[in-house]
Formats: C-alpha cells, sequence, structure tokens
C-alpha cells in the first residue's frame, strides 16, 4: 500500500503571516437532511462533536465538524481515520437518505498564522468574506471564492485560519496566499 502524500509536500511561507501547507487530513463529504434523526447521532459518534450552527465548525481534539449548506458536512479527523469513519457514518445512516464519500485524496488544507488583524488582512485580499472580528471568528466557517477558486476558510483562534480547496489547486491557493501575505503587497481579490 502507498502512504499518502499532501499536495505540496508541506510547504511554507513567511511573511505577514505564515502560511503552511498542513499535510494530509481526513475528510468526509456528508449529506443528507438537517432533520435526519440519525444524523447528530452520527456525527457525535465518528466525531466525538454536535451538530454545528449554520456557517459554523465544532472541533474537539483532532477531530472536526463544519457546516456546509443546508444540507451537506464537512468531517474532518486523522487521515488514517478516514475510511473508517465513512463505513461508520454510512452504517448509522443507513435507511435513510444520505451520501457518505472520503475527499480526504481530493483537498488540500492550508494554516496561515500570525498576528490576527494582518491575517485577516491577507484572506481579505483574497475572499469577499466580511471578516472583522465582529462577524467572523472562532467557530465560523465560510464557504467563498479565494480569487477564482472554491474554498472554505475558518479560524480555531484568533491569529489562526484554515483554508481548504480541492487539491487539483492547492498551488494556486498556496500561491495567491503567498503574495497576499507578502509585505507590501496590495493585490486586492486576485482576477
Amino acid at each position: 500500500m502507498s502512504e499518502a502524500v499532501s499536495a505540496l509536500a508541506g510547504a511554507t511561507f513567511d511573511g505577514l503571516v505564515q502560511v503552511h501547507e498542513a499535510g494530509v487530513e481526513g475528510m468526509i463529504t456528508l449529506r443528507t437532511q438537517a432533520d435526519n434523526p440519525q444524523l447528530a447521532v452520527a456525527l457525535r459518534d465518528v466525531a466525538a462533536v454536535d451538530m454545528p450552527p449554520q456557517r459554523g465548525i465544532v472541533a474537539a481534539g483532532e477531530t472536526a465538524v463544519a457546516w456546509m449548506s443546508p444540507d451537506e458536512w464537512l468531517v474532518m479527523l486523522p487521515y488514517g481515520q478516514a475510511q473508517d469513519g465513512v463505513a461508520r457514518l454510512r452504517s448509522a445512516l443507513a435507511g435513510t437518505h444520505h451520501l457518505v464519500e472520503n475527499v480526504s485524496d481530493a483537498r488540500a488544507l492550508f494554516v496561515l498564522s500570525g498576528e490576527d488583524a494582518r491575517l485577516r488582512e491577507v484572506l481579505a485580499k483574497l475572499a469577499p468574506v466580511d471578516l472583522h472580528p465582529d462577524r467572523f471568528g472562532p467557530g465560523e466557517m465560510r464557504r467563498t471564492r479565494l480569487a477564482q477558486v472554491p474554498g472554505a476558510i475558518w479560524m480555531p483562534q484568533a491569529g489562526q485560519a484554515r483554508v481548504v480547496c480541492f487539491r487539483s489547486v492547492a498551488r494556486y491557493v498556496f500561491d495567491l496566499l503567498s503574495v497576499a501575505a507578502s509585505p507590501g503587497s496590495s493585490v486586492d481579490h486576485f482576477g
């Protein structure tokens, strides 16, 4: 069996903030109706967290569940646990309308860290999201565009953000984040 390899082999950039490709991460796309009575129990079993609110993310240790849309959640857990997580979710949701897929190898994850105001400024150069601390903070998730590609961002704590995108555009997103984090960069919403 081959070993999992991240999209950019842990690439890093140091500028106004540090940008670091986080390596492999287990990610499961889960789609079902929000009122599915088995959903909350299944998420608690696999990720040990409660259902996140709309545009929210709930984390505990190495696991998290993010609200992605009214009928979609992203379950994050250690890479080696993703296949087992898929099997457990499918079993828990059996008999209900649902879709559960391991998308770990189709996604890339970046961690940004640094002074909170600068981190928000770097992200604001790329995403049409109100990143003011009163409007976006820990526990919130936003699906958005990062210049020309879709992505999602959340802040586990002040001064730290995570960005997830499709693996196929990982280099593009890393380069965007790096340019936006370059001292003196005034690039606004890459086009």
